[in-house]
């Protein structure tokens, strides 16, 4: 007999703070800090109400020093705390590569394993939002390549409570992408209490046997659109979310093109450089013989993120996704 759970309507904002506040409930090591996190609540209000509930000790406003969040947030990780540090934007976190690459990602082997970076840095990102220069950047890819930090990016409210929830419990540092697009695109019934999401696990979100679509963030309400569109084509589509960026789920993936024998690849982030050319290689090294036509991507361009006026023209569109599916069907 199954015990039904208490669900209620969130936004993806929503679904992160109550994600941080059922964490600091049950740990009292949780500790929130970043800029404006406090009494603003933070720029977006993802962490609103919570220096109310938890006080100042626990949710602490920093410098404006992005550096100096992620090294005293690696300090407070060695030493028994579970720190959740915000970024406001991932555009911003440049200034504290250095310590994510040279510390936060290294001192578990650094140490041979006797000490771990169990932190959680939030950054919302991309585009589409008419936000500034710098504050629309998509650079995962910047992370995906560093052994020892883990890289998720939510697409809907459920998934983000719980896999914060999951990165909160991480022994290593996660990464935890927030897409600006979704933060209040869309509400969901999401479980009261506390729930993990795996990392590390993509998501099927729709069954086909024709292409695979492979996205994440606010590219995945775009690639539902141009599926739908496709199988009123007659072409059936297999939308895999990918979910969690490092360690990428290789089994699904080979799984799936492996069905389909074709593959679209989407993301906002430049081409050159992007998440994308790994999963090519990865489908390359597990799925070369089972492939029908070469593999198409639909990208961002190769400049920094435009301001308002172009920056629809930037983003991947459904229109030049369903033009993707056409061609490599067509091949």
């Amino acid at each position: 007999m199954t015990t039904a759970v208490d669900t209620k309507k969130l936004t993806m904002v929503q679904a992160v703070t109550d994600g941080m506040r059922v964490m600091m409930k049950e740990h009292e090591n949780v500790i929130v800090l970043g800029e404006d996190v406090g009494q603003n609540g933070g720029v977006f209000r993802a962490t609103d109400g919570l220096v109310a509930e938890f006080g100042e000790k626990r949710v602490i406003d920093t410098p404006l020093a992005e550096s100096g969040i992620i090294g005293t947030s690696i300090g407070l990780a060695m030493n028994g705390f579970k720190p959740i540090a915000e970024m406001q934007f991932l555009g911003f976190i440049y200034p504290a590569f250095n310590q994510i690459m040279t510390h936060a990602s290294r001192i578990r082997a650094r140490t041979l394993g006797h000490f771990t970076v169990p932190m959680v840095i939030r950054a919302p990102f991309g585009a589409g939002v008419r936000a500034p220069e710098i504050h629309s950047d998509s650079v995962e890819a910047l992370f995906t390549g560093m052994p020892g930090m883990k890289v998720v990016v939510p697409s809907n409210p459920y998934d983000a409570k719980g896999m914060l929830v999951s990165a909160i419990e991480d022994p290593d540092p996660v990464l935890f992408l927030e897409p600006m697009r979704c933060y209040r695109s869309t509400k969901m019934d999401v479980p009261e209490g506390k729930y993990n999401v795996p990392l590390g696990k993509a998501a099927r979100l729709q069954e086909g046997s024709d292409v695979t679509i492979f996205a994440y963030g606010a590219m995945i309400e775009v690639v539902m659109k141009a599926a739908k569109t496709a199988e009123e084509k007659g072409i059936k589509c297999d939308v895999i979310d990918l979910r969690t960026l490092y360690p990428l789920d290789k089994e699904m993936i080979a799984d799936s093109v492996q069905k389909t024998g074709r593959a679209v690849i989407v993301h906002e982030a430049p081409g050159t450089g992007g998440l994308g050319e790994t999963i090519m290689s990865l489908i390359n090294d597990t799925s070369f013989l089972y492939m029908k036509a070469p593999i198409e991507r639909v990208t961002g361009f190769d400049t920094p993120v435009p301001m308002f006026a172009l920056e629809d023209h930037y983003l991947p569109s459904a229109d030049r996704v369903v033009q993707a599916i056409e061609k490599v069907t067509q091949f």
